[in-house]
């Protein structure tokens, strides 16, 4: 997030997936071997901030995704021609659940990718993800919305903030009017970088 709380910037759009300016967000993991693989290339950084990005990546069994995070459409689908901002092989390789209002069939995409629409709410889609996921972890993947949602609930168990150093002025909030303290969490872990502040959140 940056440093003024914002998880996305404003206007989210096909040309702007994260919002106006919040690619600056993500600076600190574009560089790392673990993106670098992500994306099909070669090489990549190493040190802290890889090791947190391929941290992200241990254990997961199943992904829970907000619609804004599958992609830019609003409302009803209106075909079945969109499948995602990834092409047809998604970094996920699992099932991944997308939160949604608007009933959808499921898409099995390459690499094991298999993107359900969840219309029942948070509870319903960590429900499904969790026996999708089996011993393995379920990770929120956001956006800022889906991750107040499940942080209100308690329902997180540990959270990666990466705080970089930018100004966003607008766009959607992470934690602002959330009473962390009061819902259990507390940090545990603080490593700073150049391109990060890396804070672990855990509750209880």
């Amino acid at each position: 997030m940056s440093v003024d709380g914002f998880g996305a910037g404003p206007d989210q759009s096909l040309d702007n997936p994260m919002g106006v300016g919040a690619m600056g967000l993500h600076s600190w993991v574009f560089p790392t071997r673990t993106f670098q693989q992500m994306i099909g290339k070669e090489g990549g950084t190493t040190g802290v901030d890889e090791t947190f990005a391929a941290r992200g990546f241990e254990n997961v069994g199943a992904w829970i995704l907000g619609r804004n995070m599958f992609g830019p459409i609003r409302g009803d689908w209106p075909d079945d021609s969109w499948k995602g901002w990834w092409g047809d092989t998604p970094p996920y390789h699992t099932q991944v659940f997308v939160l949604t209002h608007h009933p959808r069939a499921s898409i099995e995409m390459k690499g094991d990718t298999v993107f359900h629409f969840v219309t029942g709410g948070i509870r319903e889609a960590l429900d499904r993800a969790k026996q999708a996921a089996g011993s393995k972890d379920v990770r929120i993947g956001g956006g800022p919305m889906t991750i107040r949602q499940y942080l209100q609930a308690g329902l997180i168990d540990e959270l990666h903030l990466a705080v970089s150093p930018i100004l966003l002025g607008s766009g959607e909030p992470l934690l602002a009017g959330l009473d962390l303290p009061k819902l259990g969490y507390k940090v545990v872990e603080r490593t700073p970088t150049e391109a990060a502040m890396h804070l672990i959140v855990r509750k209880g």
